[in-house]
Formats: structure tokens, C-alpha cells, sequence
């Protein structure tokens, strides 16, 4: 069984931080990261890390957000940091198993405004 739990979200300010964090449960993960989908829009990858530490960051978040992940404690860590207006949005956790599998969480919103 894999479970996914998301926390962290809220609203800030613009050029403020949040940082949100999702612990998994069943198994090894090879990849864990978070996308988003703002309303009206499609649901795109923000940033991964792979097993071994390697990660991908979506051009507009590049200096700004920073993923990271706890083998041991099976949770991934999305630090968001400069925050945009239009880095509002619904936020999933994301990972996949070595067997090829994908699961989502249930998501968590950031709004950033005034």
C-alpha cells in the first residue's frame, strides 16, 4: 500500500516561503517531486529528485524553489522561496515506484497575494 501526505500549503505574500513536505509509505520511491495546476491551466511538473539525488526544476522556479528527500524517512521537500503570484496553484506530490507505478496525492493549495 502507498500512501502520500501532503502538508505545508497555505497563503504568503508575494516574495515570501513555504515549504511543503509529502511522507510516503509502502515501498522505495525512484523518483519523488510536486506539480501544479493553476486554475484554467494544465498540470505541470515543478521540480523531481531521483534516487540518487539528481533533480529538475521547471525554468520559472529555477533559483528560487529547492526539492530535497529523506530516503529514511520516505518524504520528499519542496522549499519555495521568492514566491510569485504566479506560482499559485494546487500542489501534488508525485512519485514513482521501481516497479513502474505512479501515485499522486490528494493536494495541497499555495496562493500567493496581497
Amino acid at each position: 500500500q502507498v500512501r502520500l501526505v501532503e502538508s505545508g500549503g497555505g497563503l504568503v505574500q508575494p516574495g515570501g516561503s513555504l515549504r511543503l513536505s509529502c511522507a510516503a509509505s509502502g515501498t522505495i520511491f525512484t523518483i519523488m517531486g510536486w506539480y501544479r495546476q493553476a486554475p484554467e491551466k494544465q498540470r505541470e511538473l515543478v521540480a523531481t529528485v531521483s534516487t540518487n539525488g539528481s533533480t529538475n526544476y521547471l525554468d520559472s522556479v529555477k533559483g528560487r524553489f529547492t526539492i530535497s528527500r529523506d530516503n529514511a524517512k520516505r518524504t520528499v521537500y519542496l522549499q519555495m522561496n521568492s514566491l510569485e503570484p504566479e506560482d499559485t496553484a494546487v500542489y501534488y506530490c508525485y512519485v514513482r515506484s521501481f516497479s513502474q507505478r505512479d501515485y499522486w496525492g490528494q493536494g495541497t493549495q499555495v496562493t500567493v497575494s496581497s
